[in-house]
């Protein structure tokens, strides 16, 4: 389906973010007034007719925020809203799941700093336990991002200090992840007492989400991957480690323009695995189970980048595998692995999003 009128001429599409059912998020480039800049554009054209209500009520409620909180300094600015499309400025950082900003002070007191900015202009985030609504910005500082749970208070009412003290406590979850250290006495407080209506929720709605999401959106992990991710990505990667020249594989998600949600295969073994050789050892899986959907993309390489503890840095290839390859120069930790990872980006099979940022 082609773009909205609206924008049809002032969009140049880039590479997919995410696609769901209440949306689709990509990256690409906008025809502002003051030239063509990086963007992304959440479209709700797309959605089946059974999501469309509830996709135009987030889609609104972001609309709503992005509008006040984009001109803080703390969030994407937005550049265009119509019916079905808005479109908010690009920030270039990394999603906190992926740029782990260990020890990092100054970010989490950035970051406390936007939301007391944030909470100041009465609006309320409500989804900051999801670290991918955290960017960590290339200067270091605390931005945030999606805000279709979001709501606007017109006065410090009882529930905005609920939304607000539950936004505070989220963000100090993280910060105890990446640094515990700097935790201090009254922010150790916070992280001990859940709000009474977070309780109520956790104990009755929790349950209902949790069906909405996985059983009928099918969105079952944090970074939007799935039910093939949750389910059948482990089963590839346990399958793909049982081939003697194999010694590691790692199947992450990536959204995809057509099919939703797909999955990419990393696999380190010998110079002789190939991909072929590898799909044929998948496929034959005893037939006594369903088998798990063959993974869209698999990647042979002889190594994978690690951190210094042998562990696979996940990071990187999520970005690999999402084709957002210009990211991932800040995580390079030395020469040795700029050289590798050059050259797995340059094996790469994900190429149907291809776009020069």
């Amino acid at each position: 389906m082609g773009l909205p009128r609206d924008i049809e001429s002032r969009w140049t599409a880039g590479v997919v973010l995410k696609r769901d059912p209440l949306s689709t998020v990509e990256r690409g480039r906008f025809a502002s007034g003051s030239g063509d800049v990086e963007a992304v554009l959440r479209r709700i054209d797309e959605v089946p007719w059974w999501s469309f209500g509830l996709a135009r009520h987030l889609f609104a409620r972001e609309r709503r925020a992005l509008a006040i909180a984009g001109e803080l300094g703390i969030a994407p600015p937005l550049l265009f809203a119509g019916r079905k499309a808005l479109i908010r400025g690009w920030i270039d950082g990394l999603p906190l799941h992926i740029a782990k900003p260990h020890g990092e002070r100054a970010f989490f007191r950035s970051a406390k700093a936007s939301l007391r900015k944030l909470h100041r202009a009465g609006i309320c985030h409500n989804d900051l336990a999801k670290e991918q609504n955290w960017l960590r910005g290339r200067d270091g500082r605390a931005y945030l991002t999606d805000f279709q749970l979001a709501a606007r208070f017109q006065r410090r009412s009882f529930l905005f200090r609920i939304a607000a003290y539950e936004d505070l406590r989220h963000l100090l979850k993280h910060k105890r992840r990446y640094a515990p250290d700097a935790l201090t006495a009254a922010e150790r407080r916070v992280l001990a007492k859940k709000s009474l209506l977070t309780r109520v929720w956790m104990a009755t709605g929790k349950k209902l989400y949790y069906w909405i999401t996985r059983d009928v959106l099918h969105v079952a992990d944090r970074e939007g991957g799935g039910t093939r991710l949750m389910h059948d990505a482990p089963r590839i990667a346990t399958r793909l480690k049982a081939h003697p020249q194999v010694r590691e594989a790692v199947v992450m998600a990536f959204p995809d323009r057509r099919a939703g949600t797909g999955l990419y295969a990393f696999v380190e073994g010998d110079s002789a695995l190939t991909e072929r050789g590898l799909r044929e050892f998948l496929g034959a899986e005893t037939a006594a189970k369903a088998p798990p959907k063959l993974p869209e993309h698999l990647q042979v390489t002889g190594r994978l980048p690690r951190t210094a503890s042998g562990e696979v840095r996940r990071e990187i290839l999520e970005l690999v595998a999402m084709n957002q390859v210009d990211l991932i120069e800040p995580l390079i930790a030395n020469e040795d692995e700029r050289g590798l990872v050059a050259r797995i980006v340059a094996d790469r099979r994900n190429l149907r999003d291809r776009f020069a940022f």
